[in-house]
C-alpha cells in the first residue's frame, strides 16, 4: 500500500483511471469518506494528504477545515456507566432451550458489550451473525470480533461459543458507532442443527451512545493519525471504502469523547505524536500551537484570518521530500512532513507574502526549507523498476512427495463393453492392415468405426450396440477431407438410398457374423482416389454428430496411424476406477458446465483418496474439457449464475485440499487453471444481465449480437471471452472483420464451432461507426465480467478479484461488489499496479522482476487457510502464466544480449518454476548455481563458462526429471480416459507435451538452448566429448535408449545414435560406435566397456549435428574421432571391407574359467586373500595394505571365499531352495530369460548355517571390524540379506548376457564376497592413471563426486567433476569440467558387501562392475548444493584434494608397475583407496 508523493502528484489522473479499470479499490483505509460530501466536491483544491503505506501520498480533498458539522457534548456526570442501563432479553430455542442476551449500554470511549448465554452444551456451537446499519437490510461485518471468528462467504461472521458448565457463553464487543443492532442465528455444526427466531433471525438492538453536542471540532490531521492507529491495532486489514469511512468516523468519535472528558487538543496531539519519538523530524514547538478557547476548539494556526491552501502544502511537502532524497517515510513521518511544509509556508505568510506570491515562490523553489538528505530508502519501485527484497533462496523450499496409493485400490477390473469386445474380435480375425479403429459415444451407447486395407480396396465397418433403428447418412471425400460427394452406385450397400450429394444406409443386425449383438454397416470402396468418408447418424428423429461436427473417417495410410484410437488397455498407472466412473458420467457432464463442475465437485473426495493419480485423473478430464475435446453444452439451458455457483463449489473443494494435502499443490494449481474462478450469485448473473444493457445502450439488438446474446443466455462458456475480445479487435481496427476472425481462429474458434453451439452464431458483426466509443467501453467492461467467471488465469481479472471492485447495477441488472482480501502484505497493491502498468512493455526485465516479487510476497499467504484462498491462488496462477508470456516476448530483447543477461533471465524463470513446483529442491540449487556463475563472470574468473556449462547441464536434467514426472503421472490417465471418452488420438498423444509447453519449463529450455553454444565456445569445449576415440564405419541406427537394445545382436556394423545412455548398459553385438546427446561419465561402466571393446563412444552437445546424424538413419558413415572432435562422412559399401568393426559373436574365442570349490572356510581375513579363496578385487586391496604411503588409508577387509554360496545352497536347510534353483537354471538354458529374475528371488530365500554365522563373526571381530549382530538380530538379518543379494547378482541380466557373448561358462563363475567397513564419504573418486580419452600415459585422469562412488560408476544422471594432472607436476591439477550430478549418496556407519567373482579382470574381458556391491544399510539420496561446496568455491581446498588424488594414483601405479583403475573416497580431508585393478 505504498507509493511516493511524487508519483501521486505527477500521475494522479493516470493512476485514478488505472485503479478504476483494473479493479483496485477506489480508496484505501485512510481515504475515509467525509462527513460533508457536498462541501468536499465544491473544494477547488485538487488534493489532500492521506496515510498510505510507507511513503507520502495524496488524495482528493473531502472537507475544508472548520466546515464540519457541530457535535454536541454531554456533561461528564451524565456519562458515568450505570449497570442498570444494561438491556436483557430472553429467547426460547425450540421451546426447551433458553437463551439470554444481555447488552451493556456504552459510555463514550467504550464499546458496546453483548453477552449471550445458551442453556445448551456443545463443542460445535456457533454464532452466525452480522451487524445492521441504519436503513440497511444487508448485514455488515464489524471489524472487531472475538477470537476464533471466521468470515463466512463474505456475508456473515461465525464465532464459536465457549462451554461453561452446562451452558454455552459468548461475549461480543461492538465499537462501531454506525452499527445499531446485531442479527444472528445459532448453529450446531456437528449436528447440522439451526436455531432460529420463529423461522427468522434473532434481532437485538444496541443502545445508542450518548451524543456529544457542542461546536467542538478536532483537527483533521489528528483524526487521520487516530484512524491509522486503529488500523494498525487491528492488524492492518484491507478495508473496503465503506469500512474505511466507518473507521474514520469511529476515530473522530474517540477523539471527541476525549475532548468531552476534558482532554485538551494539545494533550491529544502530544499523546499521538509520542509514538514517533524516534523520528528525526522536528515536532512543532509549543509556541506553534495555540491553546483552544473553552467554547470552541479548532485546528491551531498562526493566523485566524488566512489559511494555507492544502494544494500548496502538498506541493511544498513534495519539494521537501525530493530534497531529502525521496526517502521511504512511515505514515506518521508523512504527517510530520506535511506539518513542516505548512509551517514553512506559514512563516512566509506571516512575513506579509500573499498566497499568490507564495505560490510563485514555490514554483521557483524560493521557499526556504531545511531538510536532512536521507540515504535512498528502500522503495518497492521507482517509475521504471522495482527494488526486490533480499531473501534466502531456501525459504521457498518444497520437499513434498506424493505417496503412492495401493494400485488395488485404484484399479478394479472393468468388463469390456460390447463394442470394445467387437473391436478386439475384429482385430484378431481380420489379417489386413488396420487404418482406423475408433470408438465414439452415442449417448449411453457406442459406435465402432473399423477401417482396413485389403489389396486394392478400402473396407469400412461401422457397428453400434444401440437397439433402436439407426441410419447412416454418408458421402465420400475426393478432393478435400470432409467434403460431401455422392458415392458411386457400385459401393452402395443393400438397402441404401441415394440423395442429392449423399447416401442413406440403414444399419442391420449382424449377430450372425459376430459373438456380439450389434447393428452394423459394411462398405467396400475399390476406387483408391477417395480420401475419406464424412457421415452423421440418425435415430428416432435425432441426429448424432462428433462433438457438434460431422464424423470423418480418413482413408490415408500415411495419416491414419496418427488418428488411430488406442484400445482402452488395462488402465495401469491410473486411478482406473475413478476414470471409469468419469467416463460413465460424461454423457451427463456434456449437458452443461454446471453439470460438469458439479460432477467434478462430487468426485473430488474420491480423487483425493486415490492420491496423486486420482487428482491427475481429474486434471486430465478438466483439460480435455478446456481444450474443447469434450462437448461443452448439449441441448440444456442453464443460467450463468448456476455455472458460476458450480465452479465456486468445485474451486472451494480444491482450495481445501490445497491446504490439507500440500503434496498435491502442483496438480491442484493445474486443475484450477483449467476451471474458471466462478463465484456465487451476482458475478455469474451479470453475464446474462450485462449483455442486455450493452445491447440497449448501444442500439445493437439484432443480427450477430442477438445470436451471441441467445448463446450467452442458453449456456455461457470460455469461448465467450474470445468472442468478446474478437469484437473489440474488430472495432479497434476500423471495423475490419478480418481482425474478428483472426482473433477467433488464433484461439481455436472456427466458423464451424460458432455454428455448432446450441444457439448458433451465423452472422458476422456489423456495427455503425457512431457506436464505436460506447461499444469499446461497454465491451471492455463486459470482458472483465466474463473473465471473472471463466478466466482463472487472467491477470487483470485475478488482480481485481483480490483487490476488490464494484460494478453498479443498472435497472434490472444486479450490482456486483467484490471486497478486497484482508491481510495482504504491505505495499502489495502498489506492486500489482506496477505490474499492470508494465504488462505490455517490450523490454520485459522490470516486468519479470515485478511478477516474481509479487509471487514471493504472495507465497506465505498461500499457506494459510482463508475463505478467499482460491482468489489468491488464481492470482498466483495468473502471475505465473504472465511470467511465461513475458519471457517469450522478451526473447527478441535477448537476441543481442550477452551471456550475463541471458543467465539472469534463466534465474528469473527458474525462480518462477520453483515457486510453482511441489518438489523444488533441485531447481533451487540450479538457481543458486546460476547466481554463482554470474558472480564468477562479474569477477572475471577464467572458469566461469566451464562452471556455467555444468549448471546448464544440471538444469537440463532437472527439466528432464520434471518432464518424466508429468509423463509418468499424467500420460497413462490421458491415454486411458481418452480411449474411454473417444478423444482424438492426436490430442492424447501430445497431452503431456502440451502441459509442459504451457509452463515455464519450455521457456527455460529455450533460454538454455540459446546459451549453450556461447558457453561451449567460451570454455573451448567444442561440440563433442570423445570418451572412446576409435575410428569406425557402420550403418546408422537411431534408438531411444541404449538399454532397450543392449541384448540385441546386429548383423552388420552399426553406429547407434541413442538419445539416452545411463551408464550401466552393455554395448550390443555388432555395434562399432555409440553417439549420444546424453552425458555418461568418462569412467562409467559403459564408457569403460566401450574402450575395452574398441567401440567409438562420444557425446554430442550440438543439437544440429545430432539432428543431422539422425537424419542419416540407414546410411553408411565413416567416423573419424580425435580426443576432442568427431568428423563423419557417407561412404560406399565397398569401403566397408577392411574397416574397423567389433568382432561378431562367433569370432570371439571362448574364455576358460576354473571352477572353484569350497575350501572348508566360511570367512577369511585380509592376510589370507589368495587366488584360491578370492578374486582380484580382494587380493589387490590386501596387497596395498602397508605398501602405499601412510597418508593413504586402506579400509579393513574380510571375505566370504569362493564356494561358500554353493556350500550354503547344498545344506539340508536349503534343500527346497536348491531344487528351485536347479529347475530355473534348466529353464534358463532352454532360452527363457525370465528365469533370471526368478533365480535371484529364490536365492534370497537361503538360510545361513550357524557355522557360517559363527565364523564370520569371529573373523570380523578379530580384524577389528564391528559385528552387525551385536546391534541385534535384525541387524544381522540385514547383513545376511546383503550377502545373498551379492550372490544373486550372478544372475542379473547385464552380467548373464555379457558372459554369454564371450562364451564364458556361467556355471563355472564363482562369487566371493569382500566385506569392508563403509567410510561415510564426503567425496568419492575414480582414477585412470593413463588418460582414457587420449591414451596419454603422461597424465592421470580422475573424476570426483559428492558422497559415495555409486553415483559415479552407476546409472546416475549428470557429470562428475573431472580433471587431469601431469605425472611430472602432480600438484597442479587442471580442471576439465565441473559436476552436474544432482544426487549424492550418503550412508550411516555401516558394512558393504562387494562382489568379487573369478570372472572379473580376465585377459581380453572386462567383467568388473557387472555384479553388485550391496551396503547393509540403504543409502540416503541427497540433492546436492554445489554453490557452497568448498571443492568448487575454495581454490586452496580444491587444489589440495585434487592433487592428493593424483599423487595417490601415481603411487599405486608405481607400486604395480602398470596403469591402474582406482576407486577411493575422501573423508574429512583424508584419502582412502577402496579398490584397484589394472586399467583396461
Amino acid at each position: 500500500m505504498s507509493n511516493s508523493v511524487g508519483h501521486n502528484l505527477l500521475n494522479q489522473s493516470l493512476l485514478q483511471s488505472k485503479l478504476n479499470s483494473s479493479g483496485f479499490p477506489a480508496n484505501t483505509l485512510q481515504q475515509a469518506a467525509c462527513v460533508n460530501q457536498v462541501s468536499a466536491r465544491n473544494r477547488k483544491s485538487p488534493t489532500l494528504k492521506k496515510l498510505s503505506g510507507n511513503n507520502l501520498v495524496v488524495r482528493r480533498p473531502k472537507l475544508a477545515m472548520g466546515s464540519r458539522r457541530p457535535i454536541s457534548v454531554v456533561p461528564r456526570a451524565v456519562l458515568t456507566t450505570d449497570t442498570a442501563s444494561e438491556v436483557a432479553e430472553t429467547f426460547n430455542l425450540d421451546g426447551s432451550i433458553e437463551m439470554q442476551v444481555v447488552v451493556g449500554a456504552p459510555t463514550p470511549g467504550s464499546s458496546t458489550q453483548v453477552n449471550i448465554q445458551v442453556a445448551y452444551s456443545s463443542d460445535s456451537l456457533l454464532l452466525h451473525w452480522g451487524g445492521i446499519n441504519d436503513r440497511k437490510e444487508k448485514w455488515v461485518l464489524p471489524s472487531r470480533h472475538p477470537q476464533g471468528t471466521k468470515v463466512y462467504k463474505n456475508k456473515a461472521l461465525r464465532t464459536p461459543f465457549s462451554k461453561s458448565g452446562s451452558n454455552s457463553v459468548l461475549k461480543i464487543e461492538i465499537d462501531d458507532p454506525a452499527i445499531q443492532a446485531i442479527e444472528f442465528l445459532i448453529f450446531d455444526e456437528s449436528r447440522n442443527r439451526w436455531f432460529k427466531n420463529n423461522g427468522g433471525n434473532f434481532h437485538v438492538k444496541l443502545p445508542l451512545k450518548e451524543k456529544l453536542s457542542s461546536s467542538v471540532s478536532v483537527p483533521e490531521d489528528l483524526v487521520q493519525i487516530q484512524a491509522y492507529l486503529r488500523w494498525e491495532r487491528k492488524g492492518k486489514q484491507m478495508y473496503n471504502p465503506e469500512q474505511e469511512k466507518e473507521e474514520y468516523e469511529a476515530a473522530r468519535s474517540e477523539l471527541l469523547e476525549e475532548v468531552a472528558r476534558g482532554t485538551s487538543i494539545r494533550e491529544i496531539r502530544a499523546r499521538l505524536m509520542k509514538k514517533n519519538d524516534g523520528d528525526d523530524t522536528k515536532e512543532p514547538s509549543p509556541s506553534d500551537i495555540k491553546e483552544p478557547s473553552p467554547s470552541v476548539i479548532k485546528e491551531p494556526s498562526h493566523t485566524d484570518s488566512k489559511k494555507i491552501p492544502e494544494d500548496l502544502v502538498q506541493t511544498q511537502a513534495y519539494i521537501r521530500w525530493e530534497k531529502a532524497g525521496k526517502p521511504n517515510y512511515s505514515p506518521d513521518q508523512q504527517l510530520r512532513e506535511f506539518e513542516e511544509a505548512r509551517n514553512e509556508l506559514q512563516i512566509e505568510l506571516d512575513k506579509g507574502a500573499s498566497l499568490d506570491e507564495i505560490r510563485k515562490k514555490i514554483t521557483k523553489g524560493e521557499i526556504k526549507t531545511k531538510v536532512t538528505k536521507h540515504l535512498q530508502g528502500k522503495k518497492y519501485f521507482s517509475t521504471g523498476q522495482i527494488q526486490r527484497k533480499k531473501r534466502e533462496l531456501m525459504h521457498i523450499l518444497n520437499k513434498y512427495e506424493a505417496k503412492p496409493v495401493d494400485e488395488k485400490v485404484l484399479s478394479k477390473p472393468r468388463d469390456l463393453t460390447t463394442v470394445e469386445l467387437l473391436a478386439k474380435e475384429k482385430e484378431e480375425q481380420d489379417g489386413n492392415p488396420v487404418l482406423n479403429k475408433s470408438i465414439y459415444k452415442l449417448d449411453d451407447k457406442e459406435l465402432l468405426v473399423f477401417v482396413t486395407k485389403p489389396s486394392g480396396k478400402t473396407k469400412v465397418f461401422l457397428a453400434t450396440d444401440s437397439r433402436e433403428p439407426i441410419t447412416l447418412h454418408w458421402a465420400l471425400s475426393k478432393n478435400n477431407a470432409g467434403e460431401w460427394s455422392e458415392p458411386p452406385p457400385n459401393v452402395l450397400p443393400q438397402g441404401s438410398v441415394s440423395l442429392h450429394g449423399a447416401v442413406e444406409t440403414p444399419f442391420t443386425s449382424s449377430s450372425a457374423k459376430s459373438s456380439c449383438e450389434v447393428q452394423s454397416v459394411d462398405i467396400e470402396i475399390e476406387d483408391e482416389s477417395f480420401k475419406g468418408m464424412p457421415f452423421v447418424l440418425q435415430s428416432a428423429g435425432k441426429w448424432f454428430k462428433n462433438r457438434g461436427s460431422d464424423f470423418y473417417v480418413n482413408f490415408s495410410a500415411a495419416r491414419a496411424p496418427k488418428q488411430l484410437q488406442k484400445d482402452a488397455g488395462d488402465g495401469k498407472g491410473t486411478a482406473k476406477t475413478l476414470l471409469e466412473k468419469i467416463a460413465g458420467l460424461e454423457s451427463e457432464a456434456q449437458k452443461s458446465f454446471m453439470h460438469r463442475f458439479n460432477i467434478a465437485a462430487d468426485l473430488i473426495n474420491e480423487a483425493k483418496g486415490a492420491g496423486e493419480l486420482g487428482l491427475a485423473g481429474i486434471l486430465v478430464w478438466m483439460r480435455f474439457m478446456a481444450t474443447r475435446q469434450l462437448i461443452w453444452n448439449k441441448n440444456y439451458n442453464v443460467k450463468p449464475r448456476e455455472i458460476s455457483k458450480a465452479q465456486d463449489r468445485l474451486t472451494d473443494s480444491l482450495q481445501d485440499i490445497y491446504i490439507s494435502q500440500p503434496q498435491y499443490q502442483e496438480l491442484l494449481r493445474m486443475i484450477m487453471s483449467t476451471v474458471g474462478r466462478g463465484g456465487e450469485g451476482d458475478v455469474g448473473q451479470r453475464i446474462r444481465d450485462e449483455i442486455l444493457v450493452l445491447q440497449r445502450n448501444n442500439d445493437c439488438k439484432g443480427a450477430m449480437m442477438e445470436e451471441w446474446h441467445q448463446k450467452l443466455h442458453n449456456n455461457t462458456s470460455p469461448d465467450d471471452v474470445v468472442i468478446c475480445q474478437a469484437l473489440i479487435e474488430y472495432i479497434k481496427n476500423d471495423f475490419d472483420t478480418s481482425f474478428y476472425w483472426k482473433t477467433l481462429n488464433e484461439n481455436g474458434i472456427t466458423k464451424e464451432r460458432l455454428l455448432s453451439y446450441d444457439r448458433a452464431i451465423h452472422s458476422e458483426p456489423n456495427f455503425r461507426r457512431d457506436q464505436r466509443d460506447g461499444l469499446l467501453r461497454d465491451l471492455g467492461n463486459y470482458l472483465r465480467t466474463l473473465k471473472a467467471v471463466h478466466s482463472g488465469a487472467d491477470l487483470e481479472s485475478a488482480i481485481s478479484n483480490c483487490m476488490g471492485y464494484k460494478s453498479e447495477g443498472q435497472g434490472f441488472m444486479v450490482g456486483v461488489k467484490i471486497n478486497p482480501i484482508s491481510g495482504l502484505p504491505s505495499g502489495f497493491p502498489d506492486l500489482l499496479r506496477f505490474i499492470l502498468e508494465h504488462v505490455e512493455d517490450k523490454n520485459v526485465e522490470a516486468l519479470l522482476e515485478g511478477l516474481l516479487e509479487a509471487r514471493q510476497e504472495l507465497r506465505p499467504v498461500l499457506s494459510k487457510s482463508t475463505n478467499r484462498l482460491k482468489d489468491l491462488l488464481f492470482l498466483d496462477i495468473a502471475l505465473d502464466s504472465t511470467v511465461r508470456t513475458a519471457i517469450e516476448r522478451g526473447f527478441e530483447e535477448l537476441n543481442s544480449a550477452g551471456p550475463e543477461k541471458i543467465m539472469y533471465f534463466i534465474t528469473l524463470v527458474l525462480e518462477n518454476l520453483a515457486l510453482s513446483s511441489n518438489d523444488n529442491e533441485d531447481l533451487i540449487y540450479c538457481w543458486k548455481g546460476w547466481n554463482h556463475a554470474i558472480s564468477m563472470l562479474k569477477s572475471n574468473n577464467d572458469n566461469w563458462a566451464l562452471y556455467a556449462k555444468s549448471v546448464l547441464d544440471r538444469t537440463r536434467l532437472a527439466l528432464a526429471h520434471k518432464a518424466e514426472w508429468y509423463l509418468q503421472v499424467l500420460q497413462p490417465s490421458a491415454e486411458y480416459l481418452g480411449s474411454l471418452l473417444g478423444v482424438d488420438q492426436w490430442a492424447v498423444n501430445i497431452f503431456t507435451e502440451e502441459i509442459i509447453r504451457s509452463g515455464s519449463a519450455a521457456s527455460l529450455s529455450s533460454l538454455l538452448n540459446r546459451l549453450d553454444p556461447v558457453l561451449r565456445k567460451t570454455a573451448h569445449l567444442g561440440s563433442w566429448q570423445v570418451i572412446s576415440p576409435v575410428e569406425a564405419v557402420g550403418y546408422v541406427v537411431v534408438v531411444d535408449e541404449l538399454l532397450a537394445v543392449q541384448n540385441k545382436s546386429y548383423g552388420q556394423p552399426t553406429i547407434l545414435v541413442a538419445k539416452s545412455v545411463k551408464g550401466e548398459e552393455e554395448i550390443p553385438d555388432g555395434t562399432v560406435a555409440v553417439l549420444t546427446p546424453d552425458m555418461p561419465d568418462v569412467l562409467s561402466h559403459v564408457s569403460v566397456r566401450a574402450r575395452n571393446s574398441k567401440v567409438c563412444f562420444a557425446t554430442c552437445f550440438d543439437p544440429n549435428i545430432l539432428s543431422d546424424l539422425q537424419s542419416r538413419e540407414g546410411k553408411l558413415l565413416h567416423l573419424k574421432p580425435t580426443s576432442a572432435d568427431v568428423t563423419y562422412s557417407e561412404v560406399k559399401e565397398d569401403e566397408l571391407a577392411g574397416a574397423s568393426s567389433t568382432p561378431s559373436h562367433e569370432d570371439i574365442p571362448a574364455l576358460k574359467l576354473v571352477k572353484k570349490k569350497f575350501s572348508g572356510r566360511y570367512a577369511i581375513s585380509a592376510e589370507e586373500f589368495t587366488s584360491e579363496f578370492v578374486g582380484a578385487k580382494s587380493r589387490n586391496i590386501g596387497y596395498l595394505k602397508g605398501k602405499v604411503p601412510s597418508w593413504v588409508g586402506i579400509p579393513t577387509s574380510v571375505a566370504l571365499p569362493f564356494g561358500v554360496f554353493e556350500k550354503v545352497l547344498s545344506e539340508g536347510s536349503n534343500k527346497e531352495v536348491a531344487g528351485k534353483v536347479e529347475n530355473l537354471k534348466r529353464k534358463l538354458k532352454e532360452g527363457d530369460v525370465s528365469a533370471l529374475k526368478e533365480i535371484r528371488e529364490t536365492v534370497l530365500q537361503l538360510k545361513a548355517s550357524p557355522q557360517l554365522v559363527q565364523e564370520l563373526e569371529t573373523t570380523m571381530k578379530s580384524s577389528g571390524m564391528p559385528w552387525p549382530g551385536d546391534e541385534g538380530e535384525q541387524r544381522w538379518e540385514q547383513a545376511w540379506l546383503a550377502i545373498k543379494k551379492v550372490w544373486a547378482s550372478k544372475w542379473n541380466e547385464r552380467a548373464y548376457f555379457s558372459t554369454k557373448k564371450v562364451k564364458l561358462d556361467h556355471d563355472y563363475l564363482c562369487m566371493a564376497v569382500l566385506v569392508q567397513e563403509i567410510i561415510n564419504a564426503d567425496y568419492a573418486f575414480v582414477i585412470h592413471t593413463t588418460n582414457p580419452s587420449s591414451g596419454d600415459s603422461s597424465e592421470i585422469y580422475a573424476e570426483v563426486v559428492k558422497g559415495l562412488g555409486e553415483t559415479l560408476v552407476g546409472a546416475y544422471p549428470g557429470r562428475a567433476l573431472s580433471f587431469i594432472a601431469k605425472k611430472n607436476d602432480l600438484n597442479s591439477p587442471q580442471l576439465l569440467g565441473y559436476p552436474s550430478k544432482p544426487i549424492g549418496l550418503f550412508i550411516r556407519r555401516s558394512i558393504i558387501f562387494r562382489s568379487d567373482s573369478n570372472g572379473e579382470d580376465l585377459e581380453g574381458y572386462a567383467g568388473a562392475g557387472l555384479y553388485d556391491s550391496v551396503p547393509m544399510d540403504e543409502e540416503e539420496q541427497v540433492v546436492v548444493d554445489y554453490s557452497s561446496d568448498p571443492l568448487l568455491v575454495d581454490g586452496n581446498f580444491q587444489q589440495s584434494i585434487l592433487s592428493s588424488i593424483a599423487r595417490a594414483g601415481s603411487a599405486i601405479e608405481e607400486l604395480y608397475g602398470s596403469p591402474q583403475d582406482i576407486e577411493g573416497v575422501i573423508r574429512d580431508g583424508k584419502l582412502y583407496v577402496v579398490q584397484t585393478r589394472p586399467q583396461m
